[in-house]
């Protein structure tokens, strides 16, 4: 007869691993973390948005100079610009205004600018995309049909010649940034959820009884939402280039010394051919924002949608 310690000794050990136990499966939110963390294109992604998000927050703390102060226009000769020196990080604009001090306050501009556009156009998007995808029928049709009209005309003429007829302000910017992206979010919540309606759970609680209310809101819109997110992370991207180019095109307000970095690539016309790193600067500030929230989506894309995993 076997004693106590024979019958142990002859149990599986290791716990969750003993063989036939079933192992501990990661939610989706948990393994896409970790995917993101294990993805360098996301860290080098949210290390740039952080750093961007950072410099716009503490612009105060961080510029030395007000970003409108011009004390230092007596410096300035034609053709010739103070480069950068110890009181001036990166030199000195044509009107005599600090160009590090303008920047820092530019990525505060143009964060403000990108979160709201991205907030009303995302709103605006996904209602009309959930009208479209819940109703199916006519009314698919109708806003469909309307929302291809608004993507047959490209994005940046469509924000110029809205935000030309809406006048020259913050506030038209982020109308005429925030109405381009409408379309966007609409087409690609419609599309996700009429691929959720025939889906095996949508059938079962239809067969329960549930209301149609209560099969969009409680099943078909959570599980279709996961897309809109990853766009909405290039859509910051795109906002940030576009609220660029129209505050080149001086759109963007009617104060020209306000500081953006789209006007700042336009005060610096006058002076490429003997300071060209005033055009640089921002420039290169417009690039490496829009490139951190790019890989971010990408990145979040890849981690997020089971078709692109690795």
């Amino acid at each position: 007869m076997s004693t106590p310690e024979q019958v142990a000794a002859t149990r599986p050990t290791g716990g969750d691993e003993a063989i036939g136990s079933p192992r501990p499966t990661r939610g989706l939110r948990s393994d896409a973390l970790r995917r993101l963390r294990r993805n360098p294109m996301a860290v080098v992604g949210f290390t740039l948005i952080l750093i961007f998000v950072g410099v716009a927050v503490f612009a105060p703390w961080i510029a030395p100079y007000s970003p409108k102060d011009n004390s230092w226009l007596s410096e300035v000769r034609p053709g010739a610009y103070p480069g950068p020196s110890a009181e001036h990080w990166l030199g000195i604009d044509p009107l005599g205004r600090d160009v590090f001090s303008r920047l820092v306050y530019g990525a505060r501009q143009s964060l403000l600018i990108g979160v709201v556009s991205l907030a009303v156009g995302a709103t605006v998007g996904v209602g009309i995309g959930l009208l479209a995808g819940a109703f199916g029928g006519w009314v698919d049709t109708v806003v469909m049909r309307l929302v291809d009209i608004m993507l047959s005309v490209p994005g940046l003429l469509f924000a110029i010649a809205i935000a030309a007829m809406l006048g020259q302000s913050l506030t038209s910017v982020m109308i005429a940034i925030a109405v381009v992206n409408i379309p966007i979010f609409a087409r690609l919540l419609r599309g996700e959820m009429l691929g959720q309606r025939a889906a095996d759970y949508v059938l079962a609680a239809r067969s329960l009884g549930i209301s149609r209310a209560g099969i969009v809101f409680r099943h078909v819109l959570p599980n279709s939402f996961t897309p809109v997110i990853v766009q909405g992370t290039l859509t910051l991207a795109l906002a940030i280039v576009e609220a660029a180019g129209l505050a080149f095109l001086g759109l963007s307000g009617s104060d020209p010394s306000a500081p953006e970095w789209g006007r700042m690539l336009t005060d610096a016309q006058v002076a490429l051919t003997s300071a060209p790193q005033l055009a640089l600067y921002p420039g290169l500030a417009i690039v490496l924002a829009a490139l951190g929230f790019t890989l971010l989506g990408e990145s979040l894309r890849e981690a997020l949608d089971p078709k692109l995993r690795r």
